[in-house]
């Protein structure tokens, strides 16, 4: 049975990556515009590259080349980068975007998790209230937002940190802070909410009953039982994180996969935009397997499901 329903999960997942990169390849050709067009390009220099880089064939073919290509690894090469190919700008730039992900993704996680049960365990008090306000914040803050404000006050004012670039720790810090606030928020609310949820459940009376202590009570059942909701939202927290990178990466002159996408939609490079939103699906598909996964592991209802 577990086995069926992955085999099932895998199967979505798979179609799902190929109608991305579909919709993608043809939303791209929608786009007005020649990524080749410009004042100093003569024409018959315009005309040689679109033929060198298949533009001028029909439409159709050009998607059954590139899905062609797609299956076996490769993604094309970039019309702005001088023809480097896009697998190695995506190698070359993702481990940045990673780390900053990971980074983000850890303060959000704990800083996340621990607001919402302080708030959970001491609700109706002051303190609940003030972290209800700072989630209500967090969460309406556009990441790119928050970043001009770090920058200005922690960056140029004060000049506590680094204003931009992505090299030392100090460095860092505001970039994983701008990218984590949101989903930091998002994460305390839901665990808020879970915990007040079940606090009155049978369960939770029954381990009353049987002698335990309120801290045993609360560590051992309450929490433990309250995460098990937070599992559902990790898989778009995840995507929150990545697509928030294109601006906070910008901002900051991360050099991440971000910035090469700010990039390539101002230069029309169709086959790198097309690279990167497949890498960035493909990653948040793969992201909700995983979680999928989890869920059935966890809860063998969901199998049936």
């Amino acid at each position: 049975m577990l086995l069926r329903y992955i085999a099932r999960r895998l199967v979505i997942a798979i179609v799902a990556i190929f109608a991305l990169a579909t919709v993608t390849f043809f939303l791209m050709r929608l786009v007005p515009g020649d990524p080749f067009a410009g004042p100093r390009v003569a024409p018959e220099i315009r005309i040689a590259l679109r033929e060198h880089y298949g533009l001028n064939l029909p439409l159709i073919q050009q998607y059954w080349i590139y899905m062609t290509n797609l299956l076996r690894g490769d993604l094309g090469l970039s019309l702005a980068s001088r023809g480097h190919p896009v697998t190695d700008i995506i190698a070359q730039a993702a481990p940045v975007s990673l780390d900053l992900g990971i980074r983000a993704m850890i303060l959000s996680l704990t800083a996340g998790l621990f607001f919402g049960i302080v708030a959970a365990l001491h609700r109706g008090t002051a303190l609940d209230y003030l972290t209800v306000i700072l989630v209500l914040i967090g969460i309406s803050i556009p990441s790119f937002v928050l970043a001009g404000i770090l920058q200005y006050y922690f960056g140029v004012y004060f000049k506590i940190l680094p204003v931009a670039r992505y090299e030392t720790f100090a460095s860092t810090i505001m970039p994983a802070f701008a990218l984590s606030l949101g989903t930091m928020a998002t994460i305390a609310r839901y665990m808020r909410s879970s915990m007040l949820e079940i606090v009155h459940a049978d369960y939770i009376k029954t381990a009353y009953a049987k002698g335990l202590t309120p801290s045993q009570v609360v560590w051992r059942h309450q929490i433990r039982n309250a995460l098990f909701p937070i599992l559902t939202i990790l898989g778009p927290a995840v995507a929150n994180v990545l697509t928030g990178s294109f601006v906070v990466e910008t901002v900051f002159a991360i050099p991440g996969l971000g910035r090469y996408f700010v990039t390539a939609m101002q230069n029309l490079d169709y086959t790198l935009v097309m690279g990167l939103t497949i890498f960035f699906g493909a990653f948040l598909i793969m992201m909700n397997f995983l979680v999928d996964v989890a869920y059935g592991l966890i809860d063998p209802r969901i199998r049936l499901s």
